[in-house]
């Protein structure tokens, strides 16, 4: 978890937005409305250089210093609790989409834990929010042809080079959902070490519409006529997003609903959704924004129950990109929801497009393990119902208002 003065609370979140000169009155009321009705809270972390004034000027050593501390934060915690050594680990597999440095994010990794030589690593980027199930993809493969071998698999992302000063709204929309966070996972095909399990990977399913146009084009990395660079989010990305899903749904489910289940959506799918409660206990979504929780819950049927890990995850620390899936899994497991035997389907989706779905069965009872969110569980869901944007900067919204200059609205920003 990152450190406190790094929470993007509403004042601080005014203080960088008064920075930007280049925006007018109706790109800040665009901001505040996007803020407000993101879904995210008050203590998201933002990298140190945007925190320090740095983002018009991002420089290569805050993007790998920002990733680093996650790096070995997460990973020393998981040496600690597994008892594994670094020089026990033969596969590595990092996967960060907006920083490809050299030497390499897993040499980095290496060096730091001084790791064997015949070790094998495996770098992935330009993956997006989906990366991390790719890597445990590929880590499923190689097990395949390595027998008895433990892998750790890192996601995370670089922010400190990614945020947007420029006025594409379609970008600008990057800076009010994407947040620091990361996980490092341990996997084995090792039976001997079955006991220490927490869970087992049951099926995967991976789809990618980069093959057409509008899909590839809905979320990429981008600069604007400025030159500034972000994340481009297209208006269509729910459409697609629900597309690539289906597609994926369709080969993942037969896998694992039962096959009466399956009869009965195809006698009466006209008039009836699929039950996927029939053969799923849980659903980890990607807590990519309120507007992709709600088109996902819609489409599968799910209640305000099954979102809420998802809901929470986002609000507490914002859409962490490929890290966020195990966000919203902890959620679940510090709220003693998860029971052995029980089956999750997590649900990622990522640009290319790409939806990269699997099963996860629950290996054992013993669940009273300390996680991330260890010290606030008890706050959630939070019984507050005002937003904090809204309240402290719904003034901008005042059409009776008189702002003369972009000075003047940086003042008032100040003020909150």
């Amino acid at each position: 978890m990152a450190p406190k003065e790094r929470k993007l609370d509403t004042h601080q979140c005014a203080k960088i937005v008064s920075r930007n000169k280049n925006l007018c009155i109706e790109d800040h009321r665009f901001l505040v409305r996007t803020m407000v009705n993101s879904g995210l809270g008050e203590e998201t972390y933002c990298p140190k250089s945007i925190i320090m004034g740095e983002e018009e000027h991002p420089k290569l050593v805050d993007s790998v210093s920002e990733i680093e501390a996650v790096f070995y934060d997460t990973l020393d915690r998981i040496f600690a609790r597994s008892k594994i050594l670094p020089s026990q680990v033969d596969i590595l597999v990092v996967n960060v989409s907006l920083l490809s440095a050299v030497p390499s994010l897993t040499s980095r990794i290496i060096n730091h834990y001084n790791m064997r030589s015949d070790i094998k690593s495996f770098n992935l980027s330009g993956m997006g929010c989906s990366a991390s199930l790719i890597s445990v993809d590929l880590v499923q493969h190689l097990f395949k042809a390595h027998k008895k071998k433990i892998a750790i698999v890192v996601s995370t992302e670089s922010m400190s080079s990614q945020w947007y000063s420029g006025r594409e709204r379609s970008m600008m929309i990057s800076n009010c959902l994407f947040r620091v966070g990361g996980c490092s996972m341990l996997l084995t095909n090792d039976s001997a070490r079955k006991n220490q399990a927490i869970l087992k990977l049951k099926c995967l399913v991976r789809t990618n519409l980069a093959s057409d146009d509008e899909a590839f084009h809905c979320c990429k990395q981008s600069e604007d006529a400025q030159g500034y660079k972000a994340i481009y989010l297209s208006k269509i990305l729910k459409t697609i997003a629900a597309r690539a899903l289906t597609k994926n749904l369709t080969v993942l489910l037969p896998k694992v609903l039962p096959l009466w289940e399956i009869i009965r959506y195809l006698l009466f799918k006209s008039s009836s959704k699929i039950n996927l409660k029939t053969g799923i206990n849980h659903f980890c979504l990607h807590p990519g924004g309120r507007a992709v929780i709600d088109e996902v819950g819609e489409n599968l049927g799910l209640n305000e129950y099954d979102l809420e890990p998802a809901r929470m995850t986002l609000h507490r620390f914002g859409n962490t990109s490929s890290a966020g899936l195990w966000y919203v899994l902890a959620y679940m497991e510090a709220k003693k929801r998860l029971k052995k035997g029980d089956r999750i389907l997590m649900i990622s989706f990522g640009a290319g497009f790409k939806s990269n779905n699997c099963i996860w069965e629950v290996m054992t009872s013993d669940l009273d393990r300390t996680n991330v969110w260890k010290d606030m569980i008890e706050n959630y869901p939070p019984k507050k119902t005002i937003n904090p944007y809204l309240e402290k900067l719904g003034w901008i919204n005042d059409k009776a208002m008189d702002f003369d200059t972009p000075e003047d609205i940086s003042k008032m920003f100040a003020r909150c």
